[in-house]
């Protein structure tokens, strides 16, 4: 199977950009062989496995179809689930960042009806749904699909299975005959070719099959674990088995970027190779690691391609690949030339599917890890440092210092407490030891949110409409991650007492007895004068526009100034946002001064700022989406009744 770039595609200047701003560089064989194809305007069946990247497959077709100066609905995509739909719009949504015009809308049960019919009259020309909803909008006349062009069938086989015949027959019948008709499906039963056969025309089948290969020995095991927490694991294995030397393999240059930066700040000698950078600087990059210059190598597929060290001792797969084939190109890095070789891959949700495809089609057994505690690597150090030393014992390597240790003893010090004290030096050397690790919030990189279900503002959340297995599953891994990578302890928000004036009766009090002053010396307490005290006239204060020193927090219950908009910002104390970061941000992208932005009023989960109203629309379309640390901002207007609450 050839591999294609999405250069290679024929693909608009702007969702290419959007591509490389994602990270990707090489196109899925499921999405290198269905997208010519789609965009053709041909009929398909695509048949691959879960996690193969069917999403931007479909979306991408759908996207550069949509005329964006006509506000019908141009493409309908059904899900089987609200979480589907939820993942597919979100990924519509970030291939579509760059071209002005488009509009994406999920509609599913659960979720508010004032959200969709607002959505639907603004002008969705591409609608991700379940069936149900979608029905329900067209028996409503809400959803009109008059106009439509294209109809996507995502994971047909779950919705036939999920008994969504009728609906789905229901929809392609009200859809115009002309339209393109795409199926996608793990596999092929009779009920879905019935389906091709009657709505599709002359449909093209393309099916990605795997090839079964051989895998070298190499000892592989996986690790199920959150992805806000695969930083902190990585570190721990490391840490653990004492590698030296590995390659750590992620899917987008973005991550890859992200990774170096947290490795390196924690003590680890780690460097990138990907396809933004020249051949000049791959070359300076792979000549340190084969000199183990480096102790780790954070690459993407295409830039790992040809990579010949023998003296990997770990591969690790930070992100599952799409493709089997890239799998065992990835392991077969490390156990070369006869050596043993270890390959550790990180599961997070759904991926699980993936490790038992691959095992499927390699023949090889993944055996799942359980995740060491602190207390284990704390352990697996200790014993680390205590080979080293026996070793350097047995051999007679070193330098005799008996002249130090001697007057060491003269003092009066014991031989144990001099080897402690040399160790306790030795070890605070090593930066990945002394370092503090960075906070939880930190692990949240990239929050890509392919596999997030459904977080919107509270008064929208309804019932999940059918829960599977996986759904408690997460759960349960999520919590039992939570105790093993507790959250690091914040700082007190409750200021401390100031201590009264030296010399005043009430510090004399809270003085140890025998440190009070005899009671005869003590100082008499003054007697409250009778007389009322003098008021002290108020200097006039000049008033301004906007507070321009607008206080740390606002009131509990106040009223947003009647020259402000209050704006509601999705990022609170719990990702890590302070007062001070969030004006930063603020006036940095939007070049305006200071006195602009009122109160600052940070919650657990969100925040409200303050504008000048006359900056307030400007504000919220320049922020939107702009990169807040690990999170992407979403700015709103609140109304004037929230204000006050």
């Amino acid at each position: 199977m050839t591999t294609k770039l999405f250069s290679e595609l024929g693909l608009s200047e702007e969702i290419q950009k959007a591509i490389d701003k994602l990270g990707f560089e090489k196109a899925s064989p499921i999405q290198a062989e269905t997208i010519p194809l789609l965009m053709e305007g041909k009929d398909l069946f695509g048949q691959s496995q879960t996690g193969s990247g069917k999403t931007a497959a479909f979306a991408i077709p759908a996207i550069e179809k949509v005329d964006t100066s006509n506000r019908a609905v141009q493409a309908l995509i059904l899900t089987p689930t609200r979480e589907l739909a939820i993942q597919v719009s979100e990924e519509v949504h970030k291939l579509a960042f760059f071209k002005r015009g488009i509009h994406a809308l999920p509609i599913y049960g659960g979720q508010s009806y004032d959200r969709q019919f607002y959505g639907l009259k603004q002008g969705a020309q591409i609608v991700i749904g379940t069936p149900g909803r979608v029905m329900d909008h067209m028996r409503r006349g809400t959803l009109k699909l008059e106009q439509t062009k294209l109809v996507i069938l995502d994971e047909a086989d779950v919705m036939l299975d999920m008994g969504f015949r009728e609906d789905i027959e229901v929809i392609l019948k009200a859809v115009p005959k002309e339209r393109q008709t795409v199926f996608f499906s793990a596999t092929l039963s009779r009920t879905i070719k019935e389906l091709i056969e009657t709505y599709a025309r002359e449909p093209q089948h393309v099916r990605i099959e795997q090839k079964t290969v051989t895998v070298p020995t190499v000892e592989q095991t996986y690790y199920e674990v959150d992805r806000r927490f695969k930083v902190e694991l990585l570190t721990r294995l490391i840490d653990i088995h004492d590698l030296k030397l590995g390659i750590i393999f992620c899917n987008t240059k973005r991550m890859v970027d992200d990774l170096v930066e947290h490795l390196n700040a924690q003590g680890y000698s780690a460097d990138r190779l990907h396809g933004d950078m020249t051949q000049a600087m791959r070359d300076r990059v792979m000549q340190k690691f084969r000199k183990s210059g480096l102790e780790f190598l954070v690459a993407t597929d295409v830039a790992a391609r040809g990579i010949d060290v023998d003296d990997v001792q770990v591969v690790f797969n930070y992100d599952l690949p799409y493709d089997v084939e890239d799998y065992v190109h990835r392991i077969g890095r490390t156990g070369r030339a006869g050596r043993s070789g270890r390959a550790i891959s990180f599961v997070a949700g759904r991926e699980l599917f993936q490790i038992h495809q691959i095992e499927r089609y390699t023949k090889t057994r993944i055996h799942r890890a359980k995740i060491p505690t602190q207390t284990e690597v704390e352990q697996a150090r200790d014993a680390a440092f205590i080979t080293k030393v026996r070793e350097t014992l047995q051999t007679g390597e070193y330098k005799k210092q008996d002249q130090v240790i001697s007057i060491l003893l003269e003092e009066g010090f014991s031989s144990t407490d001099i080897a402690s004290a040399l160790i306790h030096h030795l070890q605070g050397d090593d930066t990945r030891k002394t370092a503090e690790p960075p906070p939880r919030n930190e692990f949240r990189e990239e929050r890509e949110r392919d596999d997030r279900r459904g977080r919107f503002d509270r008064g929208d959340r309804g019932p999940r409409e059918r829960r599977g297995r996986d759904d408690y599953g997460d759960r349960r891994a999520f919590a039992a991650q939570r105790r093993e990578f507790p959250a690091q302890p914040r700082e007190g928000r409750m200021p401390e007492r100031p201590a009264a004036p030296v010399g005043t009766a009430a510090a004399e009090v809270r003085k140890p007895a025998a440190e009070r002053a005899p009671a005869a010396e003590r100082k008499p307490l003054a007697p409250r004068s009778e007389s009322p005290r003098p008021e002290r006239p108020l200097a006039p204060k000049a008033k301004a526009p906007w507070p321009v020193e607008p206080p740390t927090l606002a009131p509990k219950s106040r009223k947003t100034p009647e020259n402000q908009t209050r704006l509601h910002v999705n990022v609170g104390a719990e990702t890590g946002a302070t007062r001070e970061e969030l004006l930063r941000l603020f006036q940095g992208e939007t070049g305006l001064p200071a006195g602009a932005f009122g109160y600052v009023d940070i919650r657990e989960r969100h925040a409200f700022v303050d504008v000048v109203h006359e900056h307030a629309k400007s504000v919220v379309s320049k922020l939107n989406r702009t990169q807040f640390k690990t999170q992407r901002l979403k700015v709103k207007m609140r109304s004037e009744e929230a204000n006050e609450k």
